[in-house]
């Protein structure tokens, strides 16, 4: 008799020839999404920092696992001080990337293997390299307003000239810099180096969608579209000035008045024109797809924002807004110590939000964050990336949580992110994104298999000679092998389409099924604290008499295949079980 876990494979086989399980739905729809860090992936000419032919000689490989996309961070000309968040030519390749024919031939075998390239793009701001910045510093007619210009302040006391209001970088201190060309000061929400278009110009606004379409010309699948929340400021009040912002309720828990959090931000965030754009932009890309055909083209939208923000970034019952907009209430939320209620919680908080007609997404890493797992711990990599690929909608994963790579550390002296340098030796090391940047860990040899030069811009891990991507691979039962089993089975029409109901069994476990009417009742059972549990699963979902195990975490006593008694069953500390009825 066969088990479960074979009919599934088989099943899985007789679709890839005849079709796909989820006929009816869009290609975005219920993916998966892998966020390439493009200078830390991999290094095809032997300069120690990643490139567009590394990442095509790499796309087998992800489309292996079962991706649907992948979204390339920053990729255009810059001169790095923000690591390509700081674009001088929106239209142009960072050579250090490679060349137009490279990013050509990227999307070509992206078409030949069968997955969708998504660029981020930057509308919040450019280098101050940019030319239409130099113009805007010369006082170009057709440039002069497409950033923030304001004469300052006299100081009544001093007579000195001031910043025009206390608005501060996110990267700290203030966010006006005094240009001597011009005798104005221009806003940057980031570092100096990074001044903020002026979107209430429709030149700028023009500019930004010409972009869009270049790339879309060119063959990308979409745009993750950074920085969203930062796009507007409050107009000039009628004396010409702009407000102060307030304090923080809490002034003690950021007490440095250098620091971002020194302030509420009422008047540089989350200004009400800043959805109009993200609707705009949408109605972009959907005319695009009317004009030259072809697939759906999408957005994903970053905003760290508030909650009712991010779920009117779908839309307002009348315009459409980003196909997916980042559920980041899922990744601040979820920490180390967080219990299993309030996991649910969030959840459901999530999908009960959620307009109509509109599918959920799941994000638990990203470049500016510690690594997976680094924050919730090795022993529980799998168990969150299960979690992640078995609840409904898109799920987002960050390259390495795969192989759970883990931070790097990175002295005061080696750290490069301007967010830690602008910091000082003390307190550098929270605020660094660099220890989750660091070169992918593909096999055992030098410099992880990164590159085939003697040096990487940013130090490898120590631990990659044990833990790669070839490694794992190879072995029978790995981090990587456990995620490729559970992106093969959200194809199972249960997890395409299937109901969730989820609950918290106690403060450490979270246990939820997945079943489409007429399809297979799947239960999976997550243990988040430190003590085993036996749980009773037919006592919360039917099981039956046997159930067998369809994948588990790397450490637990069962293994795949595995039939069990579901009134008995075992919920190890720290581990992830998939189970069916047998």
């Amino acid at each position: 008799m066969q088990t479960a876990t074979a009919v599934i494979l088989a099943g899985l086989a007789v679709l890839a020839l005849f079709g796909s399980s989820t006929q009816g739905k869009d290609w975005w729809e219920n993916g998966n999404y892998y966020q390439i860090y493009p200078r830390s992936f991999r290094d095809s000419d032997g300069d120690g920092i990643g490139d567009l032919n590394g990442v095509s000689e790499k796309l087998q490989y992800l489309k292996d696992i079962g991706f649907t996309a992948v979204w390339l961070s920053p990729i255009f000309k810059s001169p790095m001080a923000d690591f390509g968040y700081d674009i001088s030519d929106f239209y142009q390749i960072q050579p250090e990337y490679g060349t137009m024919e490279d990013f050509e031939n990227m999307i070509k075998k992206a078409k030949e293997v069968g997955i969708k390239i998504i660029l981020d793009f930057v509308p919040n701001h450019s280098s101050d390299e940019n030319e239409w910045f130099t113009k805007s510093v010369d006082g170009d007619p057709a440039y002069a307003d497409f950033y923030i210009w304001h004469n300052g302040k006299i100081n009544a006391t001093t007579g000195e000239r001031e910043p025009p209001s206390n608005w501060i970088s996110v990267f700290r201190y203030s966010a006006w810099e005094w240009n001597d060309v011009r005798q104005q000061y221009y806003l940057h929400q980031f570092a100096t180096k990074q001044p903020d278009l002026n979107y209430r110009n429709p030149a700028v606004v023009n500019e930004m969608k010409n972009v869009m379409r270049f790339w879309l010309g060119k063959g990308v699948a979409g745009f993750r579209i950074d920085a969203v929340p930062f796009l507007f400021e409050v107009e000039l009040d009628r004396y010409n000035n702009y407000p102060d912002e307030p304090l923080s309720d809490d002034v003690s828990t950021c007490p440095d008045p250098d620091d971002h959090c020194h302030l509420k931000h009422p008047y540089t965030q989350d200004q009400p024109e800043t959805l109009d754009m993200v609707y705009q932009w949408r109605a972009l890309a959907d005319e695009f797809k009317k004009e030259h055909g072809g697939d759906t083209r999408i957005l994903l939208t970053e905003a760290y924002t508030s909650f009712d923000n991010m779920i009117l970034y779908y839309g307002n019952g009348v315009l459409n807004g980003s196909h997916i907009p980042f559920n980041f209430d899922f990744l601040t939320n979820l920490q180390n110590d967080t219990k299993a209620p309030s996991v649910v919680e969030h959840i459901e908080k999530w999908l009960n939000a959620m307009p109509s007609g509109v599918i959920a997404n799941w994000v638990l890493g990203n470049h500016d964050n510690k690594r997976l797992a680094s924050r919730y711990g090795v022993q529980r990599a799998d168990l969150f990336n299960i979690l992640l690929q078995t609840l409904p909608g898109n799920a987002v994963t960050y390259n390495g949580e795969e192989l759970a790579m883990t931070d790097v550390y990175i002295s005061w002296e080696d750290s490069v992110d301007p967010q830690a340098c602008n910091s000082d030796p003390d307190r550098y090391y929270g605020l660094s994104r660099d220890p989750a940047r660091t070169p992918y860990q593909w096999d055992a040899s030098p410099n992880a298999g990164f590159t085939s030069g003697d040096h990487t811009w940013l130090p490898v891990s120590d631990d990659y000679k044990q833990n790669n991507a070839l490694a794992q691979l190879r072995a029978p039962q790995s981090h990587l092998q456990i995620l490729k089993k559970l992106v093969r089975l959200r194809k199972e029409p249960s997890f395409q389409d299937g109901e969730l109901n989820i609950k918290a069994a106690d403060d450490d476990v979270i246990i939820y099924s997945r079943q489409k009417a007429g399809s297979d009742l799947y239960v999976i059972v997550l243990n988040l604290g430190s003590t085993d549990k036996t749980i009773n699963i037919n006592s919360h979902y039917s099981l039956g008499s046997r159930a067998e195990v369809i994948t588990t975490s790397v450490q637990s006593q069962y293994t795949d295949g595995e039939v069990i008694d579901p009134t008995q069953f075992k919920a190890q500390a720290y581990v992830g079980t998939v189970l069916v009825a047998a």
